[in-house]
């Protein structure tokens, strides 16, 4: 039987991309060819799952699928499908105002997508993934929905109550992952430390991540979106604990005004803010930190701001992002609340925290000149292999650049005939603290050895998206850094 051609265009964010690769794996065990993120007209039937959060993203969602309107209309496409967030929330509106989309999805309707393009909705796949990331690394969502129902946030109207996904069904999962040469899990959920609730009566997320650690292959587990209001001392324990799993954790705060948080609904105040970073750092020395910041709400006045921006200062967030208040029909600002900020005021105190976090993060990065950090080969671009520490995240955190002909010139020198001891290749750890303060020193200094050793015996040739080196940091910018693998033929020195 011929295979007919889908085109999966994704939209928004990496939950959408999951839920993306997920059908496409149903849609390929239905006898469809796949292309995904493609603006060409080779597929007649294009599926596009669109994002509905924002304003921006609406937008964008709206012009893609007019374009691909366009193309139906001009007979270059047979077959048009709108699913995810947008059609979740505003399916009767685009029915009316688009009605040259053939049908609308919403966010759990997987198995009437399948059908209506002429596939079978099949259980044993659950869990099935076409990835769509490079190989090296996949996101795991791990729950949808939410129960908070913070003031701004459309999500608990879009993707309802929190349901955590079974244990083992992530586990067999992670493990298929794993099969498929993932090295790296990005955990994900809109809300990552509510994990459990639903299904056991209680936060899970810690006992996840330890058996997560426990599968071959995965050597690096990253945390995404972990909602700090009661912050699981499980998941400290295993970040503190687990070698695997990256001293990186993505945890939106939005703000610091105890009038501003109390008015956003997030459920914990100033004072339980700073104490739960202070023991994060305490507890996981080295961490990285990502947050994400909120501006122009309903209400902040110029002193909220400066509490803000004075908690930027004190914090010194590694990594940053702000964004400027949107409303959104149906949250309780939007019902509540007067939208009284203007929007140049808005964008300008997105700028000044930006600035202000720009200068910070150059600081921070000319510290770790002269450090020797374990990377991840994420790509190559012309002489430059580019990847990434385990303190950051690919699309959205620094990146390290490495010299083509130095890492040519190092693995030269390692595999022909320079002398590495065992004992040389377990000290090349990343830093000193990354271990320092694990309960499983042994098993760390074990895997890292297995590592660097494995690295030693690698030709040029093999370097690909994925492979692991040890660099030494040599140039920073507010952004990038510039990077020397280390030469394995002498102790590196270790950074303090």
């Amino acid at each position: 039987m011929k295979k007919r051609l889908i085109n999966v265009v994704t939209l928004g964010c990496s939950k959408n991309l999951v839920d993306s690769e997920h059908l496409m794996a149903q849609l390929r065990n239905n006898n469809f060819d796949i292309i995904y993120d493609s603006n060409s007209t080779d597929a007649k039937i294009v599926i596009i799952n669109t994002c509905g959060f924002i304003g921006d993203a609406k937008e964008e969602s709206i012009n893609t699928i007019l374009g691909f309107v366009q193309a139906k209309e001009a007979g270059q496409i047979d077959h048009l499908f709108v699913m995810g967030c947008l059609a979740e929330r505003y399916k009767k509106d685009l029915e009316q105002e688009i009605p040259e989309v053939d049908q609308y999805f919403g966010v759990n309707d997987l198995s009437k997508i399948i059908e209506r393009v002429g596939g079978c909705y099949r259980d044993e796949l659950t869990g099935e993934r076409m990835l769509t990331t490079p190989k090296h690394y996949a996101y795991l969502k791990i729950s949808e929905g939410c129960n908070w129902g913070c003031g701004y946030c459309a999500i608990p109207l879009i993707r309802g109550r929190h349901v955590s996904v079974p244990m083992e069904q992530l586990i067999a999962e992670a493990e298929g992952l794993a099969r498929q040469g993932v090295k790296e899990l990005i955990v994900i959920a809109q809300d990552t430390t509510y994990y459990g609730m639903d299904l056991y009566g209680e936060r899970k997320l810690g006992e996840l991540l330890h058996k997560l650690c426990r599968i071959d292959g995965i050597e690096w587990i990253r945390l995404h979106y972990a909602y700090p209001t009661h912050f699981p001392e499980q998941v400290i324990e295993a970040m503190r604990d687990e070698p695997k799993i990256c001293k990186y954790l993505d945890i939106p705060f939005q703000h610091i005004s105890d009038s501003q948080l109390k008015s956003m609904r997030r459920g914990l105040n100033k004072s339980e803010t700073y104490a739960l970073i202070e023991k994060l750092r305490r507890e996981i020395p080295d961490i990285a930190l990502r947050t994400t910041l909120l501006t122009g709400y309903p209400g902040e006045t110029e002193a909220d701001f400066e509490e803000l921006l004075q908690f930027v200062r004190d914090i010194r967030f590694e990594r940053l992002g702000v964004f400027p208040y949107s409303e959104e029909e149906g949250t309780y600002s939007a019902t509540q609340l007067h939208d009284d900020v203007p929007e140049e005021v808005k964008q300008q105190r997105v700028e000044r925290i930006m600035e202000l976090q720009n200068e910070i993060s150059l600081e921070n990065n000319q510290k770790r000149i002269g450090r020797i950090e374990r990377v991840i080969l994420d790509r190559r671009e012309g002489e430059y292999w580019i990847g990434r520490s385990q303190y950051d995240s690919p699309e959205v955190d620094t990146e390290i650049f490495i010299d083509f002909a130095d890492t040519l010139s190092a693995f030269n020198c390692s595999t022909t005939g320079c002398k590495t001891t065992e004992e040389e290749a377990i000290d090349t750890t990343e830093t000193p603290t990354d271990i320092a303060h694990t309960a499983n020193t042994q098993n760390s200094n074990a895997q890292s050895s297995k590592n660097a050793k494995s690295a030693l015996h690698l030709q040029p040739d093999q370097l690909t998206p994925g492979t692991f080196l040890h660099v030494r940091i040599t140039e920073a910018e507010d952004y990038d850094l510039y990077a020397v693998p280390v030469s394995m033929d002498k102790q590196p020195e270790r950074c303090n």
